[in-house]
């Protein structure tokens, strides 16, 4: 699967702008606050029907204009399908998504058709931020690998603002009947998505090994190891044993939403003892695990996205880096520098420079 060509209406800081991509390699360079960026989010966004860095639709419009308007062409099956993408963001109207022609009922359909897998300066908060960050990376993998996980996430997480609020009525009485159908509905979905991340973690370690000795020149040694409530118990008991600390917190405080995935490097936390350079290296072979995971469980490579990922690597790590993502396991690659030059003097497979200035 490669991106052929893709068109941009009002899209951020781009007013109207067409882009040619070569199918394996393509080098984005610009001077900061060109543009880069934001035409890796303009990919990301017609993969996963939503902007990589979050926030409302509202905010991929184009600057005192109401609209927003993608358009891309994909090829799949070795370049002998055609898939064309359209997504149209209006002001305080209803995002729509159409593959050929046919609008989505639910944009939940399309995720997972054109697997992406994207490296952003911000994704060093996987190993440095709070446990939401790397759920949220889990969930993002298994959420395009398997509708099944998405659709698990989408119930659980509905089922549990209901039963927060639930839990925060000020009416002085808790209706214990409707808590217990929450707690009923909660199970199934709750360890689908335990089960799920379990065995993510065991396929996915392995992989992130092998690219993080890649990167760094096996100078450590590295691991991740999954930390659920569930692990210690059957989630309907511990919903049981929480309910006084919830009625009192007045919210949910067990449960999948309090997963997290600890990471280590040479058996320390690798938060409190890894340089920047680790820790971006660590990031880096993390989603480049990620990126075989999915390529091993869809029909198509996935899309490869790296913005500025250069920052705080040394030398070795950067030729080391590049010299990886140009073997023939990984598919389309998009990757943004400021600097004209580097990464094709790295480089020695074809590929095409795109200069947004």
């Amino acid at each position: 699967m490669y991106l052929q060509s893709i068109r941009l209406t009002q899209f951020k800081n781009y007013g109207q702008r067409k882009f040619d991509f070569n199918a394996r390699f393509n080098v984005v360079t610009g001077h900061n606050g060109v543009g880069k960026t934001n035409l890796l989010d303009a990919i990301y966004v017609l993969c996963m029907t939503k902007s990589f860095f979050g926030g409302t639709d509202r905010n991929i419009i184009r600057k005192e204009t109401d609209f927003a308007r993608l358009a891309g062409i994909f090829r799949m099956e070795g370049g002998m399908k055609q898939m064309d993408v359209v997504a149209k963001v209006i002001k305080q109207k209803k995002k729509t998504f159409e593959v050929n022609g046919k609008v989505y009922d639910r944009l939940l359909e399309h995720v997972g058709r054109l697997p992406v897998v994207m490296i952003a300066p911000d994704d060093t908060l996987i190993a440095t931020g709070g446990s939401e960050e790397r759920r949220k990376f889990a969930d993002n993998t298994l959420s395009q690998k398997n509708p099944a996980y998405l659709s698990a996430l989408v119930r659980y997480n509905r089922l549990l603002k209901q039963r927060n609020a639930l839990l925060k009525s000020k009416s002085g009485w808790l209706d214990m009947n409707l808590l217990q159908s929450y707690n009923d509905q909660l199970l199934e979905p709750a360890e689908y998505i335990f089960s799920a991340r379990k065995a993510w973690t065991d396929a996915l370690t392995p992989l992130f090994n092998e690219y993080y000795s890649l990167i760094s020149g096996a100078r450590e040694e590295v691991s991740i190891a999954y930390k659920s409530p569930l692990s210690q118990d059957a989630f309907s008991v511990l919903l049981d044993k929480s309910l006084e600390k919830d009625k009192i917190l007045e919210r949910t405080t067990v449960g999948i939403h309090r997963d997290d995935f600890v990471f280590f490097m040479e058996e320390m936390p690798l938060k409190r003892f890894a340089s920047q350079g680790q820790r971006k290296s660590f990031v880096i072979a993390l989603k480049l695990a990620q990126y075989q995971f999915l390529a091993q469980a869809s029909p198509e490579l996935p899309i490869l996205l790296m913005d500025d990922i250069f920052d705080k690597l040394d030398r070795e790590r950067v030729a080391n880096l590049v010299e990886v993502i140009g073997e023939s396991g990984f598919g389309q690659v998009f990757i943004t520098d400021t600097h004209p030059t580097r990464v094709s003097e790295l480089l020695d497979i074809p590929h095409q420079v795109i200069d947004i200035d």
